[in-house]
């Protein structure tokens, strides 16, 4: 492994933050709205906890406003939280091809 390689497997996205654009005036302000890890929606368990102890509990949709997250719904347990972040909404059947 060289000085600058990046650790973990190599089918996974860059953490990095892509480089500033010289000629987009706001674009330091852009790159400060991003979410945390490029996480634009996430789920947690309603009465906090560790997420994968308890799947069968209510967890709370949160998505990302541009500066916080904010509550977005809740789930009835986990799989339907992961259909919400993954684009289906809870209640939902996915489309399927």
């Amino acid at each position: 492994m060289g000085k600058h390689s990046r650790p973990g497997p190599p089918n996974q996205p860059s953490r990095a933050a892509p480089s500033v654009d010289a000629d987009d005036p706001l674009a330091a302000y852009n790159k400060r709205r991003r979410p945390p890890m490029d996480v634009w929606c996430r789920h947690r368990p309603l009465h906090g906890g560790g997420g994968h102890r308890c799947p069968d509990e209510t967890r709370a949709l949160e998505e990302w406003n541009g500066f916080t997250y904010e509550p977005a719904g809740t789930a009835a347990n986990l799989a339907e939280a992961q259909r919400w972040v993954n684009g289906t909404a809870p209640g939902t059947e996915a489309a399927t091809d």
